[in-house]
């Protein structure tokens, strides 16, 4: 199969699945990516795969989000099938209105917002997709009830682990609970909420802060001084040094108000990890049992995100119990086996 995914920016985890699927001998890859790298992007840049390319063009501002004008834009017409993974951007939008109408194409994507009548526009061309490929179970749900259409398959971030199982998880031996968080320090994030409930335990906490600065002085200024002795900002950090700082934690916390997945918590995972998130975290609904491997809270709410924290504090014992289940289950989150549930639905779509 002639298979091309049409993408915003080169970022690890696709990569790790492009990669995969790029072995698989039943596609033949090609990869178009809007632009080769964000204004603000965590990730350095590193040489292009001979299946992957940067289309030129611009972007213009959209609210908060770029939407992205490319041009000329590629050739996609000999392809069995087109994954498209950008909604907000012209490009986008011409390639699903227009060269892919009558052909098969299959939009891939976190759980989408509800953002009114622009946001109900731009989702329009999803009900003439062949396909829709739903970022975890999260996203399914609300795919399915929003456009009942497309074909629905689930297939959430699979992404390379293997530097997480090799990084050795620290030895507790200090009667402490190291928690750990790793992304920007923003309120969309919970930032604010993990302080607020960090701030309820006691001396045998500590909390590991890993990510781009942003909001984070704002939000540690109202902390007690004692409390904010206990909290150890290592700032931004490249991907592959991210093992290392996992494996300096004993609990992983993402308190985030909403997020489409979350990578982190595959990461968690292979880090040997137990995960505490907000039910409004994607990866949470696939990648976290509840008193397996994590616990979850509301979304917002210090109290049940402090409570579940300070259980952890009391119940050490639980910890490596939950982190050996966490890394149990992420043997199973691979990026071929994400390539072979991608080869699955594209030959369901070609096959149709």
């Amino acid at each position: 199969m002639k298979v091309a995914f049409v993408s915003v920016v080169p970022s690890p985890y696709q990569r790790d699945l492009f990669r995969a699927l790029a072995t698989r001998p039943e596609v033949e890859l090609s990869v178009f990516y809007l632009e080769a790298a964000a204004p603000d992007s965590p990730w350095p840049e590193k040489a292009l795969a001979p299946y992957e390319s940067i289309l030129r063009g611009m972007w213009l501002p959209l609210g908060a989000a770029r939407c992205h004008v490319n041009w000329p834009l590629p050739k996609l017409r000999d392809c069995d099938v087109v994954v498209m993974n950008t909604l907000m951007s012209l490009t986008g939008q011409w390639l699903m209105r227009t060269s892919l109408r009558g052909r098969p194409w299959i939009f891939w994507g976190e759980r989408l917002g509800r953002g009114g009548a622009l946001h109900t526009a731009l989702a329009a061309p999803l009900h003439q997709a062949a396909g829709i490929a739903a970022i975890g179970t999260f996203a399914e749900q609300d795919y399915r009830e929003r456009f009942p259409e497309p074909r629905l398959f689930r297939i959430p971030y699979y992404c390379d682990l293997a530097a997480f199982f090799a990084a050795p998880r620290r030895v507790r031996d200090d009667g402490r609970v190291v928690f750990f968080f790793c992304g920007q320090m923003i309120a969309r994030k919970g930032v604010d909420l993990l302080l607020a409930a960090f701030a309820r335990l006691g001396d045998h906490a500590r909390l590991l802060l890993v990510g781009r600065e942003a909001e984070l002085p704002a939000l540690l200024a109202p902390l007690p001084p004692e409390v904010r002795e206990r909290c150890v900002y290592a700032g931004f950090q490249p991907p592959e040094e991210l093992p290392r700082f996992f494996a300096q934690a004993d609990v992983f916390v993402l308190p985030s108000r909403y997020d489409g997945w979350g990578v982190v918590v595959n990461q968690a995972l292979g880090a040997g990890l137990p995960v505490v998130c907000s039910d409004m975290v994607g990866a949470g609904h696939d990648l976290l049992e509840e008193g397996v491997n994590g616990l979850k809270f509301r979304a917002g709410d210090t109290d049940s995100l402090a409570e579940k924290m300070a259980r952890l504090v009391r119940e050490p014992e639980v910890i490596e119990k939950w982190g050996a289940a966490s890394r149990a289950k992420a043997r199973d989150w691979t990026p071929e086996a994400g390539a072979a549930k991608w080869v699955e639905a594209l030959q369901t779509i070609v096959t149709k």
